[in-house]
């Protein structure tokens, strides 16, 4: 005699993803009901948007549930569950503005054009900070794809080395790598575009610096 089934409620991740393979959508339920606290979070901090954190969140697992038989178990369900939904977070975010035209924060523009020391920025940078920024955009726009992809990430989206890791699939120490090289690299460009000095005082803008 066959012992009876196991209440959803207290199966384990793996057992609830076999079940719901073969169909049981109480299984899937199980799944959902764990795991969508978890997954809001991420997606509300991310977006920064209760709505948009909602759907990017059902779309996750209406993608986990599709494919169910592509999952391998090689990381656990809510791993899997964590890119999917990341992964919809920042298409959403990449989907809502220009990659030629990102409205840059004025302290990040300071920051990505300064030398490795943001803090020793110099005061006629005030002067121009639009000029900056527009100055700023179009070196950005002239990186090779992986490192533009892998600065926005960091500076617009402000996500963490490790986020940052997930979302593109590398190791951590080459995003590190790659945002090393992109930033002297915006920096080389700004200061042939005459948007910065190369001096020990950090970025100034020329404009600033003939008022001065």
């Amino acid at each position: 005699m066959r012992s009876p089934a196991r209440p959803v409620l207290d199966l384990t991740d793996a057992d609830a993803v076999a079940r719901a393979r073969e169909g049981d959508h109480e299984a899937f339920r199980t799944l959902v009901d764990r795991y969508q606290g978890r997954a809001y979070r991420l997606a509300a901090r991310l977006l920064g948007d209760a709505e948009q954190a909602r759907d990017a969140v059902q779309e996750g697992f209406l993608k986990a549930y599709g494919s169910l038989d592509r999952f391998e178990g090689r990381s656990g369900f809510y791993t899997w569950l964590y890119r999917l939904v990341f992964n919809l977070c920042i298409d959403m975010k990449r989907r809502d503005r220009s990659s030629r035209h990102v409205v840059w924060d004025d302290d990040v523009a300071q920051e990505v054009a300064s030398s490795e020391d943001p803090r020793g920025a110099g005061a006629g940078a005030e002067a121009s900070r639009g000029e900056l920024r527009e100055a700023l955009a179009l070196a950005i726009d002239q990186l090779p794809e992986d490192a533009k992809r892998t600065l926005l990430l960091r500076e617009v989206d402000g996500l963490s080395y490790a986020e940052i890791a997930l979302a593109l699939r590398i190791p951590k120490g080459t995003v590190m790598s790659r945002l090393h090289h992109a930033r002297r690299r915006v920096r080389e460009l700004l200061i042939q575009a005459g948007a910065v000095e190369s001096d020990s005082d950090g970025p100034r803008s020329s404009r600033g610096r003939g008022a001065a």
